[in-house]
C-alpha cells in the first residue's frame, strides 16, 4: 500500500465503529457526500463508512487535481484520490458503492484494481454515460457562464417531478449553487466524456450490485442492464418512482438492497467455489442474517424480538436468523423484491396473516409498490384461493393505506421472528 508524497487528499467524513469492515461512498456529480445521508445511520452501525467529495466539490478544492490553465480531470485519476485517500487511512481493501460518477470511479477500481475491492455496488450509473459531445459542451458551458443554467434543470434530471418540490429534492439542488465550484463541476464533466469501462466489464471479478431508478433520464435501466449483462454474476435491482439519486428519492429499499449485497459477501469471508457463496460458519452466517433481517424488517422490530427472546425461544431466534435470513435471504439468485413476492404469496395460501402483514410491510421496504402488491394478490387469488386473497386484500388495505399517509420506513410488525 503505498501513497504519493504530499499527495493531496479529497475531502471526506468517516462514520462508523472502529474496526469495523471499511465502506467507500462514491457521490455524483453535482453533490457532496451528503447525498449519503438517508444510508449513513444504519451503514455507520455495522461498517466504517468513508464518504468522499468530488474535487471542488463539498469540502474538496478543485486544487486537489493536478495543476492546470484549466482544471481537468479523468475516471482514472479520481481513482487515484479515492486510492490516496484510502492509503492515508491504512485501509487496504475495501467494500464501495457509487452513485453515476461516483460508481464509475468504483467500477474502474473493481477492473484495474481487483485487490482493493471486496465488493461492488453501482447506484444509478454507466459503463459509458452517453456521447463525448454532450459533456464536453456541458463543461464548456460551466467555465463561460458558472452554474445556473446547469442548477436550473438538475432537479429534472435527478428526482421525478412528484419528489422534485420536496424538501431533500430542493435542498440537495441547492448544493449546487452554492457548494460546487463551477471548474470541479467542468473537470468532472471531462472525466464523464473520457469514460467508457464497456470492453472492460468482464474483468470485474468483485460481488457486484447493480440499482437503477425505472424513470432516471440520465442513466437509463438500459445502462444498468448493460453493466449486469457485462459483469460476471453481478445482480440487478430496478426501482419504480425513482429517477437518477434512487437513493434519495427511494432510500429504503436502496439501504436493503445495499445492505443485503454486503451481508452476502463479507469483506473477511473466503469464497466457496462450489456452492457460488461465500464461505460462512455459524457466526458469519448470523452476523449476515442479522444485517439483512433488519434491512427487510427494520431495526426496531427486530430490537423488539431479541428483546422478547426467553431461554425457550432462544434457539429458534438464532435458527430463524441463521437459516432463514442468513442462508436464503442473503443468496444472490433472487433480487429482495422477487423474495417478498414468493414470500407474500407463501403467506396467502398458507393463511399466516400475521406474518403477511409484517411482510407486506418488509415488501414496501424493499422496494415494491402498492400496485405491484396488488398484482402479487391478485395472482395469488388464482393460485391460492378467492377466500385466502380475499383476506389477504383486507390486509393489504390497511397497510397500505397507513404506507401511503406516512411512507417513511417503519418496523414490520406482526409475529416476532
Amino acid at each position: 500500500m503505498t501513497q504519493s508524497p504530499a499527495a493531496p487528499l479529497l475531502h471526506h467524513t468517516v462514520d462508523g465503529p472502529e474496526g469495523a469492515p471499511p465502506l467507500l461512498l462514491g457521490p455524483s456529480l453535482g453533490s457532496s457526500h451528503a447525498v449519503w445521508d438517508p444510508q449513513l445511520p444504519a451503514l455507520a452501525r455495522r461498517y466504517r463508512v468513508v464518504r468522499w467529495d468530488l474535487p471542488g466539490h463539498g469540502g474538496t478544492p478543485t486544487d486537489v487535481l493536478a495543476p492546470a490553465p484549466v482544471p481537468t480531470t479523468t475516471v482514472p485519476e479520481l481513482a487515484r484520490l479515492v486510492l490516496d485517500l484510502a492509503d492515508s487511512l491504512g485501509i487496504e481493501r475495501f467494500a464501495y458503492a457509487g452513485i453515476s460518477l461516483g460508481g464509475a470511479v468504483g467500477a474502474w477500481l473493481a477492473a484495474d484494481h481487483p485487490e482493493r475491492i471486496a465488493s461492488l455496488a453501482l447506484i444509478c450509473s454507466a459503463a459509458r454515460f452517453g456521447e463525448p459531445a454532450g459533456w464536453r459542451e456541458r463543461a464548456a458551458l460551466v467555465r463561460e457562464a458558472g452554474l445556473g443554467p446547469v442548477a436550473e434543470t438538475t432537479a429534472s434530471r435527478w428526482f421525478t417531478p412528484s419528489f422534485a418540490g420536496s424538501p431533500q429534492a430542493v435542498a440537495l439542488v441547492d448544493t449546487v449553487r452554492s457548494g460546487v465550484a463551477p471548474a470541479g463541476y467542468a473537470a468532472c464533466c471531462d472525466a464523464l466524456a473520457g469514460y467508457d469501462l464497456r470492453a472492460d466489464l468482464g474483468r470485474i471479478t468483485a460481488p457486484t450490485l447493480v440499482v437503477a431508478g425505472r424513470a432516471d433520464p440520465a442513466t437509463p435501466p438500459a445502462c444498468a442492464r448493460e453493466l449486469t449483462d457485462g459483469i460476471p454474476e453481478a445482480s440487478l435491482v430496478e426501482l419504480a418512482a425513482a429517477a437518477h439519486l434512487a437513493n434519495v428519492e427511494r432510500p429504503a429499499p436502496v439501504l436493503a438492497a445495499l445492505l443485503g449485497h454486503l451481508a452476502a459477501h463479507p469483506q473477511d469471508g473466503p469464497a466457496d467455489p462450489a456452492a457460488g457463496l461465500p464461505a460462512a460458519d455459524d457466526r458469519s452466517r448470523h452476523a449476515a442474517g442479522t444485517a439483512v433481517r433488519r434491512a427487510v424488517l427494520g431495526d426496531a422490530h427486530v430490537d423488539r424480538s431479541q428483546a422478547r427472546t426467553s431461554a425457550l425461544t432462544e434457539v429458534f431466534q438464532d435458527f430463524i436468523t441463521r437459516y432463514a435470513w442468513g442462508e436464503i435471504w442473503t443468496r444472490p439468485g433472487l433480487s429482495r423484491r422477487t423474495r417478498s413476492c414468493i414470500t407474500l404469496t407463501a403467506l396467502v395460501a398458507r393463511g399466516h396473516h400475521d406474518e403477511l402483514a409484517m411482510h407486506l410491510r418488509a415488501a414496501l421496504r424493499n422496494g415494491l409498490t402498492p400496485q405491484e402488491i396488488q398484482e402479487v394478490l391478485l395472482q395469488s387469488a388464482v393460485y391460492c384461493g378467492v377466500p385466502a386473497a380475499n383476506t389477504a386484500f383486507a390486509v393489504a388495505d390497511r397497510i397500505v393505506a397507513a404506507h401511503l399517509d406516512d411512507p417513511a420506513p417503519h418496523p414490520a410488525e406482526g409475529t416476532e421472528k
